[in-house]
């Protein structure tokens, strides 16, 4: 496969984006399988009635870790709020808020840098553009 777009890569994230917990689902459909384990990780908020039916409960933040770079998504009052963070060693050295559009356009630039130099993060980009 040749490099991938970076912005063709975030405009086939973007697809999905509007709600945080269908997002997170395609994120983790994915993503998660094709990343270095713990890469993706998501936590959830489960209610009493998610708990008695054995739903898994909404989405309460979602983090993708990158190399150097943590993208989170958080839901902060009903929004998503996105935050990008240089992590050395799991120490912050930066935290930035950003938007979501933003936020979608740091994952693509990461996951095409990650494709360049790893097959498993390029099977994750190749189910993304197809």
């Amino acid at each position: 496969m040749p490099e991938p777009d970076a912005e063709l890569l975030a405009a086939a994230l973007r697809r999905d984006s509007a709600d945080l917990n269908l997002y997170a689902e395609v994120l983790l459909a994915n993503l998660a399988d094709s990343l270095p384990p713990g890469a993706v990780q998501v936590k959830r908020r489960r209610s009493v009635t998610d708990r008695v039916a054995g739903r898994a409960g909404s989405v309460d933040e979602l983090d993708v870790t990158l190399g150097e770079q943590r993208l989170s998504l958080r839901t902060d009052r009903g929004r998503v709020a996105g935050e990008i963070c240089h992590e050395v060693r799991g120490i912050v050295l930066s935290r930035r808020r950003v938007d979501l559009g933003e936020w979608t356009d740091a994952l693509a630039r990461s996951l095409a840098a990650a494709a360049a130099s790893n097959a498993r993060a390029r099977e994750a980009v190749e189910r993304f553009l197809t």
